[in-house]
């Protein structure tokens, strides 16, 4: 993918995150994502049915969307991993926190006070 598009999609407050079940049939959701490095980088519960989804396949596709998840632009296709690399994990933090500052500030203290933060899972996406 090229440096322009990713950088265009990073302009978007949301994505549409599609991860795909089993049958073929694809699951979205509406995700706050940062750009780094070339990767999208998203984090999630990490008992979600999207980082479950991640486990049995690495296809994903994306999408600029609203917050209520209707997409508003072009679907592009991609990989999935979810992150266990402490370097990656802090990274994928400072990228989100950089983007959404006191949004993400809040969300991080609020799971910190119920306890999810330390649940969490980060994901990294990689566009063809």
């Amino acid at each position: 993918m090229d440096a322009v598009a990713l950088e265009t999609l990073d302009l978007e407050a949301y994505i549409s995150l599609a991860t795909f079940r089993r049958s073929g049939r694809a699951v979205q959701t509406p995700v706050w994502f940062a750009l780094r490095d070339g990767r999208l980088w998203v984090f999630s519960a990490g008992d979600a049915g999207k980082v479950k989804r991640l486990r049995n396949g690495s296809h994903i596709r994306v999408a600029p969307c609203t917050v209520r998840g209707r997409v508003t632009g072009d679907w592009l296709e991609g990989t999935g991993r979810i992150v266990d690399d402490s370097a990656e994990i802090e990274a994928a933090y400072d990228a989100l926190r950089d983007k959404y500052g006191w949004q993400m500030r809040l969300t991080d203290f609020l799971s910190g006070l119920s306890g999810r933060r330390t649940r969490r899972a980060v994901l990294a996406l990689t566009l063809s």
